[in-house]
């Protein structure tokens, strides 16, 4: 059967799934997928004080190798629907271009990877190996009844994966500019010093929080952590709140807090980098002490150049004209998880409309994506 890529992103944009509703995108896809011979089966997940989310796990084949595409159909809000030049649910072609919400992050690449399957068993028949999709409607929420869980149903059901792509929107200005191979690692800490309560003019009475947690972050702040690796940019740490909720101008706080956030590269892990965090910590420390709160948002992943890197690459450089540069820049992703039973990239879409009033993505891109994961999938799977 023969898939129009374009088409069916549309499709599945005309889904408000707005995140933690599906919208019956998972409806589409399931559709699509099972009249290719995929098995499909819907992944409900929730807990106690989250919304309930529906995910999708399809798989054409029994055997290996096993290539399996992650992605997710859940979108961000819209914002102001007056700010809009289109209705950004209705798959609006306008310019060349398919207008809405999910059309670069990522119901574009969906579609792209749909319809390259569709080419790939009309050219080949069906896999000597296996194909499969792992889709969530948890990626833009709090990511706690998506990909987690269904990786962890996979194992109970002794699923095994060799090879991952996430169809996040991993180019910064053109198609086929950037592969992610690997990710930095997040972590959050909340640093608090509790003091005394007092007045200005009798500071003797009380013990000023400000100036030791001030101190603690000044010398936290600037301390580097590295310089670098082959494969990631240098370490940093940003300072993201201080606070002590005084607005009184003759008191002394009885608490200061400060936040941070430090994205680290393989030279750490989240033991390590939590170690650092604390000696840091304790070089500056007053005798009044303070508490270090850290939770841990996706360790730093490589996945290192070879085959399957390689293939893909040489697809994109056959469609596109270019190589891509193999980067481990930006934010985290579902692939922060996946990383734990196979070797993942990224590779999709352009991103710089996502998130944004009237995203869009040129109906070339979604056809040339297409394009370049039926090459892959050619490659994967060639005898």
């Amino acid at each position: 059967m023969s898939i129009d890529a374009v088409a069916f992103a549309a499709e599945l944009i005309r889904c408000p799934s707005v995140t933690p509703e599906d919208a019956g995108a998972l409806d589409v896809l399931q559709a699509a997928l099972e009249k290719m011979g995929f098995t499909c089966t819907r992944l409900p997940f929730e807990e106690d004080g989250t919304a309930p989310v529906d995910n999708l796990y399809a798989r054409l084949g029994t055997q290996g190798p096993h290539l399996c595409f992650a992605g997710h159909t859940d979108v961000v809000p819209v914002g102001a629907v007056d700010d809009w030049q289109v209705d950004p649910f209705a798959g609006e072609i306008r310019d060349q271009a398919l207008w809405g919400r999910g059309a670069a992050d990522m119901k574009g690449s969906i579609a792209a990877f749909v319809a390259a399957i569709a080419a790939h068993l009309d050219a080949h028949g069906a896999p000597d190996g296996s194909i499969s999709l792992l889709i969530t409607g948890d990626e833009e929420g709090p990511s706690i009844n998506g990909t987690r869980k269904m990786l962890g149903w996979l194992q109970e059901q002794n699923e095994i994966i060799d090879d991952c792509i996430v169809g996040e929107p991993t180019n910064p200005d053109v198609l086929g500019d950037m592969i992610k191979i690997g990710r930095r690692g997040s972590v959050n800490g909340v640093v608090t010093v509790t003091g005394t309560q007092g007045h200005v003019a009798y500071p003797h009475l009380a013990e000023n929080p400000v100036p030791q947690l001030t101190a603690m972050m000044t010398h936290l702040a600037q301390t580097p952590l590295d310089e670098g690796s082959t494969h990631f940019q240098p370490s940093n740490l940003e300072l993201t709140g201080f606070d002590v909720g005084n607005m009184t101008t003759n008191v002394i706080p009885a608490q200061a807090v400060a936040r941070f956030n430090i994205r680290y590269n393989d030279h750490w892990t989240a033991q390590t980098v939590s170690d650092w965090i604390a000696a840091r910590l304790d070089e500056s420390a007053g005798v009044s002490g303070y508490q270090l709160d850290l939770s841990h948002t996706g360790d730093c992943f490589l996945t290192e150049p070879g085959p399957f890197v390689e293939q893909l690459s040489a697809a994109i450089e056959e469609v596109t004209g270019r190589m891509p540069t193999l980067s481990t820049t930006g934010g985290t992703s579902d692939a922060r998880f996946i990383k734990d039973i196979c070797r993942v990239v990224e590779f999709g879409l352009v991103g710089k409309t996502m998130h944004k009033v009237d995203e869009r993505v040129p109906v070339d891109d979604i056809r040339q994506l297409g394009e370049i994961y039926r090459l892959v999938l050619n490659s994967y799977f060639a005898a």
